[in-house]
């Protein structure tokens, strides 16, 4: 372990103990709270997109209140930012940036991918989104509004693709099993 990683486990140490003592949350809260963080994965907000593609009632849910859809499928959100859900269209496209850090739905998509993050993908994200998606091989039509929103520390954001035609009759696996993290975020298209 080298210095740094030494120094922030004692500063989160710290922090825990300060909380414990403050009646705010026990150790072990907080370390439960960390494994619900570690163990999070794309595979969760797969298995929301999936069963909002199958079933009406939770695509409505997931569209009006996200953090209620993510409950639904037993994602602990409590004390997280409240989560909303955009939905693509034939008509608009959504991509999700955080121009000022990291913020993501960690609890429903895992730890952002390392791009995410970088400055070169939230400058062009918003500067020039059609450019940065067509070189993740996502080509939105001129015909199509796309509409770049800011993840923030209030408010997270995830899109709910459209559904890939050809997949009629498929079960709520097969369908979550093409949904994939950069289609959750905008970058990409489910292959179908």
């Amino acid at each position: 372990m080298n210095i740094l990683q030494t120094a922030s486990h004692r500063l989160l140490a710290a922090i825990a103990n300060l909380l414990a003592e403050k009646g705010i949350a026990s150790a072990q809260e907080v370390a439960h709270r960390i494994a619900l963080t570690d163990a999070a994965s794309p595979a969760q907000g797969a298995r929301m997109v999936a069963r909002a593609w199958l079933d009406p009632d939770y695509r409505a849910l997931m569209l009006s209140d996200g953090t209620k859809a993510a409950e639904a499928e037993g994602i602990p959100m409590r004390g997280l930012p409240p989560l909303g859900v955009l939905e693509d269209t034939a008509d608009v496209h959504h991509l999700v940036v955080c121009t000022l850090c990291s913020c993501y739905p960690r609890a429903v998509l895992g730890y952002p991918p390392f791009w995410f993050k970088s400055a070169a993908y939230r400058a062009r994200a918003v500067r020039d989104p059609r450019g940065l998606l067509a070189e993740w091989g996502t080509v939105i039509p001129d015909t199509m509004r796309l509409r770049v929103v800011d993840s923030t520390a209030d408010y997270r954001w995830m899109v709910l693709p459209q559904r890939p035609a050809r997949t009629d009759g498929w079960d709520a696996d097969r369908l979550a099993a093409i949904v994939r993290e950069g289609d959750m975020i905008g970058v990409t298209f489910p292959a179908g």
